[in-house]
């Protein structure tokens, strides 16, 4: 199937309809594609007949207009690579299309889930756009699995927790966070760092590959946990947002890392925002080591 780009959710229902038996995955993104988004469309891809791509910079879930602004739109590279990654249809409507004259819908998760980490600093209304977003795309595409990165860790916790929640009838795949050579996680947002920033974009991953190591080698206190990546930054001038160890699952914070959690953090290198997270799970040890290693 040729990769055909659509603009409206009445064209994409009609186009998938023939589709649906054999299986749909989907992979939402708001475009500026990198290799990160790449292998979430070639994991589709393999589990799927068909994949769907959306591009769509949800303005919702930016909190500031000078970031939403500043945000990539490369709709014609994006095609191109999407189609050589797997994909067969792009969704790529525009804000009116998304949000018609008169929408009046939030769906908002609550609790600690949008509480902390990144909705303690961006505010709740950040996932009140991410779900209300996510749940329109999910019932215009309706597709059997969708796909996420763990990048964006606490989004897909929000966005499990929505679907459970509402029964949308939906699997949702995480990947691995799709990284770097020097173990900086991919994002669009990398491209707006200047060469010296780069290398100092750097120190994130290895600020948390030291808190790994910690991990593996028997310490389970969060706060000294956290305190070897705050140093890690801090050397290199870096201040953080926040660098804190949750629940995977609830998001609630700990005191000693007893069950799978989060390690996870927000640092602006000069004007870019990057984000970030590692898993420590005491039941898992050495595939902990293991995946240090290959990063």
């Amino acid at each position: 199937m040729t990769i055909r780009i659509v603009r409206t959710v009445a064209e994409l229902r009609a186009v998938l309809e023939p589709h649906r038996s054999a299986g749909i995955g989907f992979v939402p993104t708001m475009g500026a594609l990198h290799e990160g988004h790449l292998s979430l469309l070639r994991a589709a891809a393999v589990e799927n007949p068909t994949v769907v791509l959306s591009i769509f910079v949800n303005p919702t879930q930016f909190g500031e207009a000078a970031d939403l602004d500043a945000y990539p739109r490369t709709e014609e590279a994006d095609v191109e690579l999407a189609a050589s990654a797997g994909a067969h249809i792009v969704f790529a409507p525009s804000a009116a299309e998304m949000y018609p004259a008169g929408f009046a819908t939030t769906v908002s998760v609550g609790g600690t889930l949008t509480g902390t980490l990144e909705g303690a600093v961006r505010g709740r209304s950040h996932f009140d756009g991410v779900a209300t977003v996510v749940a329109a795309l999910l019932l215009a595409v309706h597709p059997d699995r969708a796909y996420f990165g763990a990048k964006d860790a606490q989004q897909v916790v929000v966005v499990r927790r929505m679907v459970t929640d509402l029964r949308i009838p939906v699997d949702i795949v995480t990947r691995p966070t799709s990284r770097e050579a020097d173990g900086l996680a991919r994002s669009s947002r990398n491209a707006r760092l200047s060469t010296s920033e780069r290398q100092l974009a750097a120190v994130v991953p290895r600020s948390l590959r030291a808190a790994q190591d910690a991990f593996i080698s028997g310490i389970r206190n969060a706060h000294r946990l956290t305190a070897l990546v705050r140093e890690g930054l801090a050397d290199a001038g870096l201040d953080d947002e926040y660098v804190e160890i949750v629940d995977a699952d609830t998001l609630d914070p700990l005191t000693d890392v007893t069950r799978p959690a989060l390690l996870a953090l927000a640092v602006r290198v000069g004007t870019v925002r990057l984000i970030d997270n590692v898993v420590l799970d005491p039941g898992n040890d050495d595939r902990i080591a293991i995946e240090r290693s290959r990063a």
